[in-house]
């Protein structure tokens, strides 16, 4: 299931980055701009007003539209779109995090009060019912302890321990990649900032004399390609922040509820 929320994550994120480029290479065909001119000189005739009121609500999209695709080319297409990739496999594994969080995430006060009563009613046999019907970490735990409670206390708080370290390392599963796209993508950034200063140097040693429009070419790639990195690693520590949150909720909750089901099943075998 996990395997499929981030298939499904990664195939969406590639496919808006290919619908952008396929909408970009559409527009900037001749035939889709002769194609385009037509129909807007045909609606212009027949509803001037619809298309003056059209084009007023949709104006600041494609000037935004626009002004992205013109920083993407000038920023080149290698680094740019290196930054890009690394923005799209970030927030795939992102969105894959989030979904997973989520659905591990349980109302720990409920599920104990379900296995006391199950406990009191049925006995261990039932309150591991309870738990195999449960999703989430918590309910793993308690079906571990639960399943070892004749080998005595001190096993069951041994496998609670340690099934408890092995659901925090899936809680934390990925995050050192999106960790790692953190740190890529500004040194990418950075990168194309050193080859557009070296690009502007050659150019100033070319033509022999420092003029501001030889050089302003170079240092505008540098910092096209500085600020979308950033731009990314902003976004992408956003999320991992989000991400490093939750799991220490859920941890916490784990702990607490942990520590409850061990007490009460000391209870437990005292009243038998």
């Amino acid at each position: 299931m996990k395997k499929l929320f981030a298939l499904i994550a990664v195939s969406g994120m590639l496919f808006m980055g290919a619908s952008i480029f396929a909408q970009d290479e559409t527009a900037d065909s001749p035939a889709a701009e002769d194609t385009t001119q037509v129909a807007a000189a045909a609606a212009a005739e027949e509803a001037p007003a619809i298309q003056t009121s059209t084009d007023e609500e949709k104006g600041g999209l494609s000037v935004l539209h626009t002004q992205l695709k013109t920083k993407f080319i000038e920023g080149g297409a290698g680094f740019m779109g290196a930054v890009l990739l690394t923005l799209i496999f970030g927030l795939a594994l992102a969105f894959e995090r989030v979904i997973y969080l989520n659905l591990a995430s349980t109302n720990t006060d409920k599920l104990l009060g379900a296995v006391e009563e199950a406990l009191n009613d049925g006995g261990v046999e039932a309150a591991k019912e309870v738990c195999r019907n449960t999703r989430g970490p918590v309910a793993s735990i308690f079906y571990q302890g639960l399943d070892r409670v004749d080998e005595g206390i001190d096993v069951v708080e041994k496998s609670v321990v340690s099934y408890g370290s092995v659901q925090m390392g899936l809680l934390e599963k990925n995050l050192s990649w999106i960790s790692l796209f953190i740190a890529i993508a500004p040194m990418l950034g950075f990168m194309g900032t050193v080859i557009g200063m070296i690009d502007a140097f050659d150019k100033i040693q070319q033509e022999g004399d420092v003029s501001p429009t030889v050089v302003a070419g170079g240092i505008k790639i540098a910092l096209i390609t500085t600020v979308t990195g950033l731009m990314v690693a902003i976004i992408l520590q956003i999320f991992y922040n989000y991400l490093v949150s939750q799991i220490d909720n859920i941890v916490n909750k784990m702990e607490d509820a942990s520590i409850s089901l061990v007490d009460m099943l000391v209870k437990h075998n005292l009243k038998k």
